[in-house]
C-alpha cells in the first residue's frame, strides 16, 4: 500500500490514533459510503498493532460466528482451527473481553451492518457485553459500516442499543477535490477538473484511470468498455446493497438527466408520486444522493423547494452515459457513446465545477480572503432565477457564478449577477437583507474590462490557477 493511497486521511489516522493511547476501554464508531476508503483506513490503523480484523459477509449466522472464531483463534493461539467455534456473539465477545483484560487489543468489526442483517439483535448484544464486560478492558472496539441510514438507526441513532456507548465517531467522506487531484498527477488544470468531474473522490476509481492516455481514451477504455472495473461498478454496488434496485436505477437516471423535483423525478422514472418519497429516502440513506433547498431556507427540511442531486461524481456519470446507452455498449458501439461524452463533458463538468466552487469558498474563508466567516455555503434559486454561489455570514453575504466555459469572463456576467441580487434581496425579509460581495470563478479568466471594475469595486475574481493550486 503506497502512501498515495492516503491522501489527505492523515486527520482520521491522528483521531484513531489519540483513542488507542488512551489505553482505556474505546468503541469507535466508522462508517461511510461503500468504496470510500474505510477498510483500508483501518487496515493502516492496525499495523504494528494487537489487533483482530473481522469482515463480516452476508452468509449465515452460524457460518459469521465460525469465521469470526477462526480470526480469533488464529490471534490468541496461532492456530486459526484451535478453537471450536463460538455458539452465539456472547460467547464470541465474552472471550475477546477476556483477551483485552490486561492488554491492549483493536477489535475491527467491518461491514457491521451484513451483522445486522444476519441478527438484528447483534447491536443489542454488544451493548450488554460493552457494559458487563467490554467497558472494564483495555479493548478499542470499532465498528465499520457502510450503510450510513443502518448506521445511525442502529448504532448512531437515539434509539439505538448503542446509544451513548461510542466513545468516538467518523463518518469517512470521499476526498475533496484539492486532495483528490493529488491522485492525479501529470493532468493539465482542466483535465483535473473534468477527471474530478467523472470519478469524483473515491481513491479506488480514480485510481483506475492510467495517467499516460488522454482523458477520453481512459473513459472509453476504463469506463465504457465490457468487463473494465468501473463499467457496471454502480450496478454491482446498488444490487448488494438493495437487492432489486430497478427503481433506484430509474430515479438516478432521471436525476442525472436534470429531472431533480420530485415530481419531476416520478414523472421520468414512470412511478407512482407517492412511492417515490421511500426510493429516495433509501437512496439518501446509502449516502448517493441529497436533497438542496435554496442557502436562504431558515427550515430546510420543511422547505418545498427541494431538489435532489447525485452526490457521487461517478455516479452521476454513470447514470448520464453509461446507464440509459447500455444497450449500445453491449454491442460494442463504444466509439458512438465515446461520442457522445466528448460532445457533452464540459456541460456536464461545469455543474461539478459548481460544487468544486462552492467548496473553495471555505478555503478563501480560512485563508481570510473572504473578509467574513459564513454559516452557510450554497446555492439559490427561485421560478426564474438562479445563483450558484451564496455563502451567508452574520453580517455579510458573498453571491457569486461559476463559468465552465472556454471564453473568458466579461461584465455582462457580473452585470446578470448583480440584477439578480436585486431580486434575491426583495425575496428575503427586511431584518435578514445583509450587504452583498461579488464574486466569479472562470476556467478562461476574465476580461480586461472586468479586471478593471473588479478593482474599482471590491469584486473577487478566481481563476482555475487559483481553485487547482
Amino acid at each position: 500500500m503506497t502512501g498515495s493511497d492516503f491522501v489527505d486521511r492523515e486527520r482520521e489516522l491522528e483521531a484513531l490514533e489519540r483513542r488507542y493511547a488512551s489505553d482505556q476501554a474505546e468503541l469507535y464508531v466508522l462508517y461511510g459510503r461503500r468504496r470510500v476508503g474505510k477498510t483500508e483506513l483501518l487496515r493502516t490503523f492496525c499495523q504494528g498493532k494487537p489487533h483482530i480484523f473481522y469482515v463480516a459477509d452476508l452468509g449465515t449466522e452460524t457460518s459469521t460466528l465460525a469465521e469470526f472464531t477462526r480470526q480469533v483463534s488464529e490471534f490468541a493461539h496461532g492456530d486459526p482451527e484451535l478453537l471450536g467455534p463460538f455458539p452465539s456473539w456472547d460467547a464470541a465477545l465474552t472471550y475477546v473481553a477476556r483477551l483485552a483484560a490486561d492488554k491492549r487489543l483493536v477489535l475491527v468489526l467491518d461491514e457491521f451492518t451484513y451483522l445486522i442483517r444476519t441478527n438484528r439483535a447483534v447491536p443489542s448484544i454488544v451493548q450488554r457485553l460493552w457494559d458487563t464486560r467490554l467497558r472494564q478492558t483495555r479493548i478499542m472496539l470499532v465498528l465499520c459500516g457502510s450503510y450510513v441510514g443502518l448506521m445511525e438507526k442502529h448504532v448512531l441513532g437515539y434509539d439505538a442499543p448503542l446509544f451513548g456507548r461510542r466513545t468516538a465517531q467518523w463518518q469517512l467522506q470521499p476526498l475533496r477535490f484539492p486532495d483528490a487531484i493529488r491522485l492525479l498527477p501529470g493532468l493539465g488544470a482542466v483535465d483535473r477538473v473534468r477527471a474530478y468531474a467523472i470519478l469524483g473522490g473515491v481513491p479506488l476509481y480514480l485510481r483506475q484511470f492510467d495517467l499516460r492516455l488522454s482523458l477520453l481514451d481512459n473513459v472509453e477504455q476504463r469506463i465504457l468498455t465490457l468487463g473494465s472495473f468501473l463499467y457496471d461498478e454502480p450496478r454491482f454496488l446498488l444490487l448488494q446493497e438493495l437487492g432489486d434496485p430497478s427503481r433506484h436505477f430509474s430515479i438516478l437516471k432521471a436525476i442525472a438527466a436534470g429531472r431533480t423535483r420530485q415530481n419531476e423525478i416520478a414523472q421520468a422514472a414512470g412511478l407512482a408520486a407517492t412511492s417515490v418519497p421511500f426510493y429516495l429516502d433509501t437512496l439518501r440513506a446509502l449516502g448517493l444522493i441529497e436533497r438542496e433547498v435554496p442557502a436562504t431556507e431558515a427550515q430546510p427540511h420543511k422547505s418545498k423547494r427541494g431538489s435532489y442531486r447525485i452526490l457521487d461524481h461517478f455516479f452521476r456519470f454513470w447514470f448520464r452515459f453509461v446507464f440509459p446507452h447500455h444497450s449500445l455498449l453491449e454491442r460494442g458501439e463504444v466509439e458512438r457513446v465515446r461520442r457522445l461524452v466528448a460532445e457533452q463533458l464540459d456541460q456536464f463538468t461545469g455543474d461539478a465545477f459548481e460544487v468544486i466552487c462552492r467548496e473553495h469558498v471555505w478555503s478563501l474563508h480560512h485563508a481570510g480572503v473572504l473578509g467574513f466567516a459564513p454559516r452557510v455555503v450554497g446555492s439559490w434559486w427561485d421560478r426564474n432565477d438562479q445563483i450558484g454561489i451564496v455563502a451567508i455570514g452574520d453580517a455579510e453575504v458573498l453571491l457569486g457564478e461559476c463559468k465552465w466555459s472556454a471564453r473568458p469572463v466579461g461584465t455582462n456576467v457580473l452585470d446578470n449577477l448583480q440584477n439578480k441580487a436585486q431580486v434575491f434581496n426583495r425575496s428575503l425579509a427586511v431584518r435578514e437583507r445583509r450587504p452583498a460581495r461579488y464574486a466569479l470563478f472562470s476556467r478562461a479568466g476574465f476580461t480586461p474590462a472586468l479586471q478593471q471594475r473588479a478593482e474599482a469595486e471590491g469584486l473577487l475574481l478566481i481563476d482555475l490557477a487559483s481553485i487547482v493550486g
